[in-house]
């Protein structure tokens, strides 16, 4: 259990419990109760902490399949690859960029102002769903979100799948049923993980069908709000 991925995996499981407790709560007593609404201090701190998991949720996954990568394609140098001290660092730049992302669009947004009371049509204080709702000039703030966008998703992912390239190539050139067996076992939990909060983000933000229904956008966000960090748990419990 103190090998670098259950290190890594302590850190998800954290991440999981915390980003699903940032929205669901609220939304199991929206769902039983008539006065739906929050304060926009509290709407500001749920932002927050969701951007902050959300973001580390990310890094994590990257962070895992580099731990992966090494594994397999340098085994035996993997324990002077992947020490403490390493490991140590990488968690805990993940979790310096994540804070500091989630500080930045909390600043950008508090400068804003909402002419009147306004109706999210949403489960949770999303940004782009509070940009909309604004009266003042969102141009900074769309920057913001299009360039750590780009740093946070864009960059762990492909970060993940050159680690996976890499890793198919190397399994590629053992022609060995155990040692396809091996890896599947080894990098088949983590990208069972990797499809699901992916793909669910990437058919929410990049879809035009799924960003203008409002029914399809919430049934899409509960999927990698929800339902991905409680299944991820049972993903890697089912592996061990």
């Amino acid at each position: 259990l103190h090998s670098p991925m259950y290190f890594f995996l302590s850190h998800l499981a954290f991440t999981d419990v915390s980003f699903a407790s940032v929205t669901v709560p609220k939304m199991l007593r929206d769902m039983h109760s008539k006065d739906k609404f929050i304060p926009y201090a509290g709407c500001l701190l749920q932002m927050y902490f969701f951007i902050v998991f959300g973001t580390l949720d990310s890094l994590l996954l990257a962070v895992m399949a580099y731990d992966r990568y090494v594994a397999i394609c340098h085994p035996l140098r993997y324990t002077t690859i992947m020490r403490e001290g390493l490991c140590v660092l990488l968690v805990a730049g993940s979790w310096l960029v994540s804070c500091g992302n989630a500080l930045l669009h909390i600043l950008l947004l508090a400068r804003l102002s909402f002419c009147a009371d306004s109706i999210i049509p949403h489960f949770f204080c999303d940004v782009p769903l509070l940009l909309k709702l604004s009266c003042s000039d969102t141009s900074v703030n769309d920057l913001a979100i299009l360039i750590t966008g780009a740093v946070i998703a864009i960059i762990p992912l492909s970060g993940i799948m050159a680690s996976y390239v890499r890793i198919g190539t190397s399994i590629l050139r053992v022609p060995s049923t155990t040692g396809l067996r091996k890896a599947l076992s080894t990098c088949g939990s983590h990208l069972s993980v990797v499809s699901l909060f992916y793909g669910t983000i990437i058919a929410l933000y990049f879809s035009s069908s799924l960003s203008e229904s409002n029914k399809k956008a919430m049934i899409a966000s509960v999927m990698y709000t929800a339902v991905t960090p409680m299944l991820n748990p049972m993903i890697y419990s089912l592996r061990n």
